[in-house]
């Protein structure tokens, strides 16, 4: 049985200015799967996610959600599939957390529809999730980064969304709850309810949660792929231009730098 292809991209060409973020992109998601982004600051990687999520415009080539252009599909519709999540967030307006939450059920809400008691509780599971239930009630521009950073992705898993593009998910987190971040959405997707493609730049990071990877090199080439066929030292040193090693401990591949 083929498996079902949620996102691709078709000779899909970049560009900031004059220089070449990727070209001849070719690049298929199917179900159930966790990509990881990787490429250095500058790379387009930002840009590569915005375009997959339709709110900026390629070169040349194009993006297909479901086998459709997605240029063809509204934005609200666009949003119910895919949720993204920007790498820094204006999550700081003067609101509680709670309302900042439910933003994320708005695709799914009528013209002037306020907000269901099943909106409510979807919001207020998506914060537990992230565990930040307690903080319901509280202003966003009293949290901290890593406490805005929590609140904005339970804002995409309110969104409820099949497709997660996440923009560095982990920025601001400290290491306890980057895993807890990680083992979550990770989690949605071995259960078969997302599949996941996120910029990290964290190599072990990305061997630890990803099965797959998009290396964005320099001059616009870029190779994707299982990740345990790219992420090899040779792959990451050309990509971050530095030498990377590769040991071996309980059971698992760790990069370090050379």
């Amino acid at each position: 049985m083929t498996a079902h292809i949620l996102l691709s991209t078709h000779d899909l060409r970049l560009a900031a200015g004059d220089k070449t973020l990727c070209r001849d992109f070719n690049w298929q998601m199917q179900g159930g799967q966790s990509w990881a982004l990787m490429g250095l600051n500058g790379a387009g990687k930002t840009t590569l996610l915005h375009t997959l999520a339709g709110i900026h415009t390629p070169d040349q080539g194009e993006v297909r959600l479901h086998g459709r252009a997605i240029t063809e599909w509204p934005r609200k519709e666009i949003a119910q599939h895919i949720g993204l999540l920007f790498q820094e967030s204006d999550s700081l307006f003067p609101g509680k957390v709670i309302e900042h939450v439910l933003m994320g059920r708005h695709p799914h809400l009528k013209a002037w529809q306020w907000e269901t008691e099943t909106d409510q509780q979807i919001a207020r599971r998506a914060l537990e999730t992230v565990g930040m239930e307690s903080f319901a009630r509280r202003d966003m521009n009293t949290l901290s980064g890593g406490e805005a950073q929590r609140v904005a992705i339970a804002t995409v898993l309110a969104q409820q969304p099949r497709l997660l593009l996440l923009d560095e998910p982990v920025n601001h987190l400290d290491w306890h709850h980057q895993h807890q971040i990680l083992n979550i959405l990770s989690g949605l997707v071995q259960a078969g309810s997302n599949s996941l493609l996120m910029a990290v730049h964290d190599v072990n990071l990305a061997a630890r949660y990803c099965d797959h990877v998009i290396l964005m090199f320099a001059g616009g080439e870029t190779l994707s792929g299982p990740a345990g066929t790219l992420l090899t030292p040779e792959h990451l040193s050309r990509l971050y231009g530095y030498p990377v090693e590769r040991i071996e401990h309980a059971g698992e591949s760790l990069f370090i730098p050379g």
